[in-house]
This record gives C-alpha cells, structure tokens and sequence, in this order.
C-alpha cells in the first residue's frame, strides 16, 4: 500500500484575528463574457476569471455546463470561483461555457448527446466543442501556461468526461465528479427500472429553445402536494402524468418510447468509450450518491482496464456533490460520519491533484494514491494502491431458511414467500415529503421496511471481529413468481448494536440504537434480467435466476454489529411501479395490468461481497 502524503497547507478566508473572512473575487479577477465559434459555426457563450496579478502565467480550468454560467454581466461576479476555494486563491484562469443549446449559447440541446468517433469536416460532438474551446482559449487568453484542466460536478461531470475523448494536446488533468455514465444506469433509470422519483427533473432536460437566453425557459408542474407517496400512487400507470408533460418535452417523449436499452440509450453511454485516455484523470464520487454512484465508479473501472494514463479515484462519505461543500458535521440522514472531511479532501487531495499536473508539470510522484476510499463503517480514510484492494476475496452470504445469512448453504431446499400489491409498495423512506431528487434515503433507517410483511429479511448473528466490504456486490436470486414480470430489490444493511448513541443529526422519531443503516441497495427489473436490450417474462411459478450488481461500498461491519440483508419487490416511488404482468412497455401500461402476485425466494439464493481479508 503507498502511502498518503498530505499535500500543502494552503491558508485562506484567514483574518489577523483567526476568523474566516469572504475572499474578494472582484478584486482579485478581472471577468470577461465572449462567445468562442465551434467548427460548424455556432457560438458558445464563454465566461473567463482571469487573476488581475499579471506578474506569472497560470492554468487554466474548465467547466462546460448545462446549468448556467450565471451570473451574467461582466460586473456581475458569482460567490465563488472553481471547484474548491483553495484553487480560488492559489490562482487559476477559471472559465465556464454554457453547452450547445443551453441557456446563452446557441445551437440544438442534445440530452447526452451521442460521440462521433472519427468525426470529419463540420461534424460535432461535446468531445469536438471542449477541442475547439481549449484550442481558442490556450491561444487568445493572456498570461495562460498552455496547460488545461476540467472538473464538473453530476451533468458537468459527464462533459469532464467528453473531454477526455479526442482530447486536446493541451488538456493535462481531468477530474470528473458524481459522472453520469449512462441514463439507463444513471439518474433516470437503475437497471432498467424507471426512478420515478426524478420524473419531476424531466423539466430541465426536456424543454429545448430556440435562441440564447439568460433566464429559464421551463418550469416545473405544480403537483399540489407534499406527499410524493400518495401523489404517485394517486396518479397511477405512469401514461396519466402525460397530463403533465405534453409533446414539446423531448425528454418524455424518449423516455416512453424508448423502455429498453436500445440503440438511441447506448449511443449516449460515455462508458463504452473510455479507452486510450491520455490525460491524467482523478474520479470522485459519494458512497451515498444516490444520483450518480454508476458512473463514476464505471468511469474509473473502464479507464483503468482500457488506458495507461494517471488514473486516481476518490470516494468519500458524501451524497451527491457533498464534497463540494463547506458544511463542517459530514452526516447522510441521520448517520455522522466526521467533522471537516469535505474541506480536507478539498485541500488535501483536489487541490494537490491540480496544482501538480497544471502548474508543476506533472513530475514525479503526485503523492496521491490510486485509490483514496472512506470507510464509512469505522469512520476513517484507507489509501490502496489498487482497487479493488489487493487483499480482498470474495465471499458468499447464503440467503436461508428461518431469516439466516450464513456462510455455509443448507441442503434442504426451502424458500420464503410473500405477496408484492401494486397497489400498498413498500416505501423507500418512511419520510413524508416531496423532494426533487431523493438522497437521504441512502443511509436511512430500515426497520420500517424490515417490519413489513412484503420485505424479506435474512441477517448474521452478532459479529465476533470486524469485516470490510471493499468493493462490488453480487446478488445471485433464485426466485418464482405468480406473475409474468417483478422487480428485485436488494438493499445491505449495518444493524447497529443497542448501545449505539444519538448525534445530533438523529431525528427526533429515531434512536440509534439498533439502528438498521442501509448501506447499499440497488433493483433490477426482472424482464431484463438476461438482456437490457430484449426484455422477456417470467414462466409463472418456474424458479428462475436473476443477478443483481450493487455498486461498489467501502464499509466496516464492527464487532457487535449484524450483516443484513433485504429484499423486496416495490421500492416507491422511488422507482415506478411494475405491473407483474409482462406488458411490451411499462410506460404505456393500463390500470388493469397491474396485479398483485405472490413471490418465492429459494434459500439457494445467496449474496457475493467483497471483503479485505
């Protein structure tokens, strides 16, 4: 294992009496607004910080996004500048681009649009517009050194990514964060099964304009409640929210006609084009993202089997873009994870990460390591030199008879049953609210769910000696239903001991005492569980195997604590309901296709995990 050396202390927001002070953006960068031509001739609307001391040449950093430039005006600055505020006052040429289509920039908004390899002439892609950017800026902005970096949060992650394809000479480091990697694993669906939770941000990706604008062009439907749980089920089959979603949102229209991981989805995946990747790249990510765990974790994988670049990822305890942030308790839900931790990883590790490739040349060890993992069950930062860990191996966790998970596989062949009613799902939080896109759910307390009827349970006893999990998990169901179509859902759960103590963050309705955290969980939808491309039914009452991939955790079971396991078949509305009778397309689904139906797990079942030994 390398060691993790702490990178400089760079001292900021420091006053002559301790206390933090803003930093003064103004006075320290001069903003210029221009537009930069593509290839094909259409201008985007670029925005450049530049340091007013002119007495060196810096890098610069880049973030294309679909999410604004704003504020707009050249004396109009914005409270902070770059990815983190130490890379604000060591000094970079900061610059942002609102992407084809979006908000000042022209041309047509394409929602994940598709690369072009071996592009010729006129032809455009966000690979080609992040090439013609760097190339005009290396060449027309003062005091520059000629190296480039970009970094992005969540969409902006995934352009950090296009950058990375065809790249320019001058692109030196990358880091995308929280990535989008592909809509039907990320975001809009997880394997397959549509998150009906982010139905409502259909809104940002769907309306397109036909000029630039400096203010919204859609809006979000009133829905008239704050209970998402009744709303949803109130609603119905899912062709009743056309009612709020006509024709011109492009973005609907795609998701309803396309179920399936056709051509149109696979051409958008990023994914399956990491290879060959030159600059050096460092991949962040949430443990508890509930947004976008795929694809940064599929970025780093693909890029790492398929490139012989500088390849670095960081995982910390945080939900989506939680790094990015000044808060000082680090806490998911109701689950404290440690004081301070964005703001060291902030100083620690991304600004180190740029400063040695932009400004130091790249030379010699980055003192970074290849994989910097938080463990979210012992509370503390692991350095590997290789994920997952070298000294990890996987083990099998049997699902069996009397709620068990064992090591060891009875010969009997028994199994547990229960009846899944489309219309009472098991909630995915016992939460009453209406949010935009769920996150605390990923670490929330499931006893609400354990106690239901429709939630099967299976746990270890109380453990003797800790036990890492470092890296993905493997569901391997054995499963019969009375229907033709069901969802799986697995969810991995830390069972705290009864002597656990409240923090603050605990809700006033909860104790921590035998808590039941959920530290990963994740559904497949049962049509595709041979072929995302061709969905087929089950055979009523035939057992019938279905694999499901968590993504990765980095997570200490300590002494006293239980490993559970849970598995049900609704989980709303955080994902659509499915009918459990096989129809060609969920989206277009009647009222009448959705019946209750009765479910086997088969104790043959059994989970795979990762541990360190």
């Amino acid at each position: 294992m390398r060691t993790f050396v702490l990178g400089l202390f760079i001292c900021f927001f420091v006053s002559v009496t301790g206390q933090e002070k803003a930093y003064d953006i103004e006075a320290n960068y001069a903003k210029e607004e221009l537009t930069i031509t593509m290839r094909d001739g259409v201008k985007l609307h670029t925005t450049v910080y530049s340091p007013k001391d002119k007495s060196k040449t810096y890098p610069i950093l880049l973030k294309r996004t679909p999410y604004s430039c704003k504020p707009y005006g050249e004396n109009n600055y914005p409270s902070k500048l770059g990815p983190n505020p130490f890379t604000m006052e060591e000094g970079y040429i900061f610059v942002y681009q609102d992407v084809r289509g979006r908000w000042n920039s022209e041309g047509l908004y394409d929602n994940m649009r598709a690369y072009i390899p071996n592009k010729k002439g006129k032809q455009i892609d966000e690979a080609s517009d992040t090439y013609d950017t760097i190339d005009w800026l290396v060449d027309h902005v003062k005091n520059n050194n000629g190296n480039v970096g970009t970094y992005g949060i969540s969409y902006p992650g995934f352009y950090t990514t296009y950058s990375l394809l065809d790249a320019h000479p001058a692109l030196k480091a990358a880091s995308p964060q929280a990535c989008i990697g592909d809509f039907f694993f990320d975001d809009f669906h997880h394997n397959g099964a549509y998150l009906l939770s982010y139905w409502r941000a259909t809104s940002v990706f769907g309306y397109m304009k036909t000029e630039p604008m400096k203010e919204a062009w859609y809006s979000f439907p009133d829905l008239g409640s704050q209970d998402q749980y009744q709303f949803f089920l109130d609603v119905g089959p899912l062709t009743n929210l056309d009612t709020y979603y006509k024709e011109d949102n492009i973005f609907w229209t795609q998701l309803k006609e396309h179920p399936n991981y056709d051509a149109f989805w696979k051409s958008r995946g990023i994914i399956q084009h990491l290879e060959d990747i030159k600059p050096a790249v460092m991949t962040v990510g949430g443990l508890f993202d509930a947004e976008d765990l795929y694809g940064p974790f599929e970025t780093y994988k693909n890029i790492e089997k398929r490139s012989k670049n500088y390849n670095t990822m960081v995982f910390g305890p945080w939900s989506h873009g939680d790094w990015a942030r000044s808060k000082e308790r680090t806490a998911i839900g109701n689950v404290y994870f440690g004081d301070n931790i964005s703001k060291d990883y902030q100083r620690d590790v991304e600004s180190k990460f740029f400063r040695h490739f932009l400004k130091n040349g790249g030379k010699g060890d980055s003192g970074l390591p290849e994989a910097y993992m938080f463990d979210s069950g012992s509370l503390a930062w692991k350095s590997y030199d290789q994920w997952p860990p070298a000294n990890s191996k996987k083990k099998k966790f049997w699902l069996q008879d009397g709620e068990q998970l064992n090591t060891m596989m009875q010969k009997s062949l028994t199994f547990a049953e229960f009846v899944s009613d489309p219309k009472k799902p098991v909630p995915y939080t016992e939460d009453v609210k209406m949010v935009f896109t769920p996150r605390k759910y990923m670490t929330d307390d499931q006893r609400f769910a354990a106690n239901r009827p429709d939630v099967v349970v299976f746990e270890t006893p109380v453990l003797t000696e800790d036990m890492t999990l470092a890296g993905e998990i493997v569901a391997k169901l054995q499963v019969a239903t009375t229907g033709t179509d069901a969802d799986w859902i697995v969810k991995v759960v830390d069972v705290f001991p009864a002597d656990a103590k409240n923090t603050e963050e605990t809700q006033d309705h909860l104790k921590m005492s035998n808590y039941h955290m959920m530290v990963r969980s994740e559904v497949m939808r049962g049509r595709f569980r041979n072929s995302f491309e061709n969905p087929e039914p089950f055979e009523p009452n035939k057992k019938t195997e279905v694999q499901i991939k968590l993504q990765d955790i980095h997570h200490t079971f300590k002494k006293g604590h239980k490993l559970q396991i849970q598995v049900q078949s609704t989980w709303f509305p955080l994902i659509d309901l499915n009918p459990q009778t096989f129809v060609p397309n969920i989206f277009k689904a009647k009222e009448s296709d959705y019946v209750k139906q009765t479910h086997k797990i088969f104790n043959d079942s059994s989970v795979e995990f990762t541990i360190i030994e």
